[in-house]
């Protein structure tokens, strides 16, 4: 819960980002180039977070079952951000845990055998376990003394305690820690690089940084995307391809963004960069209902599309959805974000996949809790060809893809996932369906082809 960020931003952000539902009116446009697959297929990824922030040692990842990426796949999700931990993979400096490799090697094995698509997080909150929480090994985590004090009810507000902010301006700027986070993700690229179920690699969860005196959060947030995340997501991608030349570099601003804050990133010098920024805001993460009348959506969509169209990245969220999903205002929430969010990303990743109160995505029946089956949505997986138009209809469960199939060599299957097996699909052009239980469903195009594929509740 962000409920330190509420006052500060409200100052320091709003000012330079925010607009009234009066002043914004038309969303833009969409902006970013499409995600692929290794055919040349444009891919649309609809998931949720999966992870296991209890569990250490021996133990680790194992709150992760197979049963996750059954009910995720049985529900038309075929997308998986899986949550991996720098301090368990290297607990000692330069010793890296064969058990744990095996253990993701395992989750991964399950996302593959239900053809969900997987995503390794380097996840960290509040740097890591020196500071009470996961990430970063304590071995490289260097505070100069500085101090550090437990904010039980507002875990968030310890990222401003000095000893924190140090940390992270160690880790960006000691060649030494820079050597090693490179290597932990060449072992990571060098053992998963050619699993099928591996997209790609997510460099670092909500990466912070150190404030300057009397910086405010906006401007910090800036130098530190642009002077200290920008070199170090380089120097990742380059680790990377040293093992892997075929995966995603998935690349985050600071938390910050949430606000409608533009972020301060530079290039990233890669052909396969996405850009994947979070999606919460701060008065919702501290209970708040949404209230439609503030335009935050917008503002939002405003805000983090100016990276993806400056550079030409494809767009994926790799977070999003509030804590209290019962609040009134709850079920416009959901409305607004997914139309937002099919408006420019190549996708996203709710947060969480988990069975139970609080964040997760279903209850301990596996059924969605209130409000979140408005993210299960008709959608297309992998288009073979040149994507006209993609559209849903809440209102009417009306989804419309409109594409033309390659004229000669390329792949001619496009698939379609869909919530359950309760929908009609229509198909005009030259083209077949063919369907199957489950809810997914094929299209094969001739050559040159138009086609309009329809999908609609039964």
């Amino acid at each position: 819960m962000r409920v330190t960020l509420v006052a500060a931003l409200a100052a320091a952000l709003l000012p330079v980002s925010a607009a009234s539902a009066d002043t914004v009116s038309t969303p833009p446009a969409p902006v970013a180039p499409a995600l692929t697959d290794e055919h040349g297929r444009t891919l649309t990824l609809r998931g949720w977070n999966v992870e296991d922030k209890e569990h250490r040692g021996d133990a680790a990842l194992s709150a992760i079952t197979e049963q996750t990426f059954r009910d995720m796949r049985a529900k038309g999700f075929d997308f998986a951000r899986l949550l991996i931990f720098w301090d368990d993979l290297e607990p000692t400096r330069g010793h890296y845990s064969q058990a744990y490799l095996k253990k993701i090697g395992r989750v991964l094995d399950w996302a593959h055998r239900y053809d969900v698509k997987v995503l390794l997080d380097a996840h960290q909150d509040v740097f890591g376990p020196a500071f009470g929480h996961r990430g970063i090994p304590e071995w490289a985590t260097r505070t100069d003394g500085l101090p550090f004090q437990r904010h039980p009810d507002d875990w968030f507000s310890e990222y401003f305690e000095p000893a924190v902010q140090r940390a992270f301006t160690h880790l960006y700027e000691d060649e030494d820690l820079q050597r090693a986070q490179a290597r932990m993700w060449k072992v990571v690229a060098d053992r998963f690089g050619h699993h099928p179920a591996v997209l790609g690699y997510d460099v670092i969860n909500e990466p912070m940084g150190e404030l300057r005196p009397d910086e405010d959060l906006a401007t910090g947030a800036r130098r530190i995307e642009h002077d200290q995340l920008t070199p170090m997501y380089n120097r990742v991608a380059d680790a990377i391809r040293t093992e892997d030349r075929n995966g995603w570099v998935f690349i985050e601003p600071t938390p910050i963004v949430g606000e409608g804050v533009p972020t301060g990133l530079g290039r990233v010098n890669d052909k396969k960069v996405v850009y994947a920024p979070h999606f919460y805001n701060t008065a919702m993460e501290a209970g708040a209902d949404y209230d439609p009348s503030q335009g935050w959506v917008d503002t939002y969509e405003q805000a983090v599309t100016q990276y993806p169209k400056e550079y030409k990245v494809p767009v994926v969220v790799g977070e999003w959805g509030p804590l209290n999903n019962s609040l009134p205002n709850m079920a416009r929430f959901y409305q607004d974000a997914m139309a937002s969010l099919g408006r420019y990303t190549s996708g996203w990743a709710g947060y969480v996949w988990c069975y139970g109160g609080g964040y997760c995505a279903v209850d301990k029946t596996g059924a969605f809790r209130q409000n979140k089956e408005q993210t299960a949505e008709p959608y297309a997986e992998a288009v073979a060809g040149t994507v006209r138009s993609s559209t849903y209809d809440a209102a009417t469960g009306t989804y419309r893809l409109t594409y033309d199939s390659p004229t000669r060599r390329g792949p001619r299957t496009t698939d379609l996932s869909l919530p359950s097996d309760a929908w009609n699909i229509t198909v005009e052009g030259k083209a077949k369906l063919h369907r199957h239980a489950g809810g997914r469903a094929w299209v094969t195009a001739a050559p040159g082809a138009h086609v309009t594929v329809t999908i609609t509740r039964r």
